[in-house]
């Protein structure tokens, strides 16, 4: 292989394949968002068990950020995505048969795992494949495209859900899983650049996490994506779909269109807060503070509205907090400007887990208090209702004050090492 092989027809079909994978990991991710209310039928769960669903799946997908950034120094990223999507085909075969707790949590743990593999290997993909102005470019876009695996677990899924029934649904998504399994398999490869392992041994590894985190950049990244990202997470997998419908009385259907926002939202913010962050780099954290304040004060307005909120003011909450995934990419650029090439794979990994982290600790500790109030009232009525949700879902501003506190603290630390070169 040689240079010339850069930018090539094969390079875009590698990318292509890549991509169909990547879309699939977002469906499989988002599935379970759209299902709570028969995941809650099925299972027999109550709110903070239902909980357990997301939070397992997230807590699997932060914890395996790091080693999986180091793994695509060593392995590649063909190796990582086919094994991802593997892992995605038996976890959801495995949930379309489950019938208790113990064996849903076990799929939701293999689609975590296998979720974890894809982002970053396509991302990997990128400069093994393209040069120049096209990698920047293509990262954008590859954030832009999963989001259509949203609108499969939205429209498709959602509606088999409904008319077929709980295993049905769940097998197609596992079909899906491994019909990307075999495109993978058949066309990714590594790439032209590509040169073999590149990491070698646990010490190495271990002093490549270290000097990472110790650049303030990097941790600036891990909590501005803490930020921007976690309530977005929080309302797609798990509790904006109950929110809506057993909340806010909005009919099912219209739940899951309206969910529709936050593809369109990640197209049209995407590139807009792209060609911001490059033109404008030293206002970055600006632009990502000013998103978290118009997320928090349509929150504001939403929880404090008497009775059920207007769909016009809800349709908004959902544009504020849907521009919050584009927000997060923000984050990444703090990893590769205060890190080294050699370091960037790592610093990324750990970026990437902050809005995770985020939102596996709100949707626990959500639905804790959703059945904290349950059994306070006597176990009487409904689990789900809107004065049940306004107060748990307030928590969010708990985690909100936490996220731009450290924002603050690490954005100083990084201008004064900026100005101290």
């Amino acid at each position: 292989m040689t240079s010339t092989q850069l930018n090539s027809a094969k390079s875009w079909t590698v990318y292509g394949f890549a991509i169909l994978t990547y879309i699939s990991a977002i469906a499989q991710r988002t599935s379970f968002g759209v299902a709570g209310l028969e995941a809650t039928e099925r299972f027999n769960a109550s709110a903070q068990i239902l909980a357990t669903f997301s939070v397992v799946q997230l807590v699997v997908y932060a914890g395996a950020q790091v080693p999986v950034g180091l793994a695509l120094d060593k392995l590649g990223p063909r190796i990582l995505i086919t094994s991802g999507a593997a892992l995605m085909t038996v976890g959801q075969a495995f949930l379309a048969i489950s019938t208790n707790v113990p064996m849903g949590l076990v799929g939701r743990v293999m689609v975590g795992m296998g979720d974890a593999m894809v982002f970053v290997s396509v991302l990997k993909l990128l400069p093994l494949w393209f040069s120049g102005s096209r990698i920047p470019i293509l990262t954008q876009l590859t954030g832009t495209f999963g989001q259509l695996g949203q609108l499969i677990s939205i429209f498709p899924f959602h509606m088999m859900l409904i008319s077929i029934g709980w295993t049905q649904a769940f097998s197609m998504l596992s079909a899906l899983a491994f019909a990307t399994l075999v495109t993978t398999v058949a066309f990714v490869r590594n790439g032209p650049r590509w040169s073999g392992a590149q990491v070698h041994g646990e010490s190495h590894q271990g002093s490549r996490l270290a000097a990472a985190i110790r650049q303030p950049g990097t941790r600036l990244g891990f909590w501005t994506h803490f930020t921007t990202a976690f309530m977005a997470n929080v309302f797609m997998m798990s509790w904006g779909y109950p929110f809506l419908v057993q909340g806010e009385g909005i009919d099912s259907s219209i739940a899951s269109s309206l969910m529709t926002i936050f593809v369109v939202v990640a197209v049209l913010v995407g590139p807009l807060l792209g060609a911001l962050t490059s033109r404008y780099p030293e206002k970055r954290s600006t632009f990502a503070l000013s998103i978290v304040g118009w997320i928090v004060l349509m929150w504001i307005i939403v929880l404090a509205w008497p009775g059920q909120a207007p769909m016009w003011v809800l349709i908004i909450l959902m544009i504020a907090v849907a521009a919050g995934g584009p927000a997060s990419v923000i984050s990444f650029d703090f990893a590769r400007t205060f890190n080294p090439p050699q370091l960037m794979g790592t610093a990324t990994g750990v970026v990437n887990t902050g809005g995770f982290i985020g939102a596996f600790i709100t949707i626990y500790v959500i639905g804790f208090i959703m059945d904290w109030q349950y059994k306070a009232a006597g176990s009487v009525g409904e689990l789900y209702n809107l004065p049940a949700f306004k107060f748990a879902l307030s928590f969010q501003f708990v985690m909100t004050a936490i996220g731009v506190t450290f924002m603050l603290i690490e954005r100083g630390k990084a201008k004064r090492q900026l100005n101290s070169k």
